[in-house]
């Protein structure tokens, strides 16, 4: 094997250790998810998770991949945005995994990671992106040297606002995938249902959105005797289409003819079905990665590492505190 940059992710429930090789092929990524007895993510607790797993994990990695410290040429981290006490297990593993085996450290952020793997899996060149994930639904897009925010939440992110859903409704975390599968039974019982059955407040304001009106329309539905599949089947078609609205017009303003689904979210055939009708009616080509780089992993934060470290300098100890505000559109695009 030539060599690899390893990547580290911890912004949240995840904590992950993938790499990529020097030339850009992903290979697999080593994840342990917390998951709360109840309530969601509590920061301090996931923290814990990850401290208590990192020796193992990355042991793993190197075992099953046939590593020595030699072959590893770099690592990367999440540098932001995240939860902080989560964000800091990620970076002190690296910092001390850079200084044991003497490579380059590289900080990078998260939300861009999801732009680079899902132009390395799907060969999209310059695409509008659809993030939809716990912590975050924004609609993105490469002006210049940046990745610009051309439209986000005003509130909380779709995957966060489908987990809080399922937790009223005693379903386990994380919560869309189930939601996922009810509204998918019921819809197949009920294939000429239209959304007016179960009505829910639809509110894109411009470019952004919301959410927390939806969520509370929704468990209000369910109190008031709606059938649970029905009221999930409703709740992802307004939301879906809320986002879906959203990208369309960023693919219109930006003159982009490529649209890209990532985050955990972009892991819901929905979602995906409504990304392709909306692309072929526009002409426009709809794409995503493997649900495996959806969802938040080592791999996606190894390829961006890779692309920085190509036209950048490593991240030295003095800049590699962690961001947990971290915006998109902070990162310096630097490569092609």
């Amino acid at each position: 094997m030539t060599g690899v940059i390893i990547g580290v992710e911890s912004t949240a429930h995840t904590f992950s250790f993938g790499l990529v090789t020097e030339e850009g092929i992903p290979r697999k990524s080593y994840s342990a998810l917390y998951r709360p007895k109840e309530g969601g993510i509590h920061p301090r607790e996931a923290a814990d998770h990850h401290s208590n797993l990192a020796s193992q994990l990355i042991s793993r990695l190197m075992e099953e991949e046939c590593l020595a410290s030699n072959d590893v040429k770099a690592i990367a981290y999440s540098q932001g945005p995240g939860l902080g006490p989560c964000l800091r297990i990620g970076a002190n593993v690296s910092r001390a995994l850079s200084e044991q085996w003497e490579i380059p450290l590289v900080g990078v952020n998260h939300c861009v990671a999801h732009i680079e793997i899902g132009r390395n899996q799907t060969g999209c060149i310059d695409p509008v992106l659809l993030y939809v994930s716990g912590g975050n639904t924004q609609v993105i897009a490469r002006a210049g040297d940046r990745y610009q925010v051309l439209g986000e939440t005003l509130d909380i992110g779709i995957g966060n606002m489908l987990d809080k859903f399922a937790r009223t409704q005693g379903l386990a975390f994380p919560g869309g995938p189930k939601i996922e599968q009810l509204a998918e039974e019921w819809h197949k019982q009920n294939p000429k249902a239209n959304v007016d059955l179960v009505e829910l407040p639809y509110s894109v304001q411009g470019m952004d959105l919301n959410f927390s009106g939806l969520l509370n329309a929704a468990i209000q539905k369910v109190n008031e005797g709606f059938e649970l599949g029905a009221v999930c089947w409703s709740l992802q078609e307004h939301a879906f289409s809320a986002c879906i609205e959203v990208a369309e017009r960023a693919l219109a303003h930006s003159g982009k003819s490529e649209l890209l689904l990532g985050g955990g979210v972009a892991c819901n055939e929905r979602i995906r079905e409504m990304t392709r009708i909306m692309c072929e009616q526009r002409g426009a080509v709809g794409t995503w990665p493997e649900k495996q780089y959806c969802i938040d992993n080592g791999t996606m934060i190894a390829e961006l590492g890779r692309r920085m470290l190509a036209t950048q300098n490593p991240t030295n100890l003095a800049s590699s505190a962690i961001n947990p505000s971290l915006r998109t559109d902070h990162t310096i695009v630097t490569w092609d």
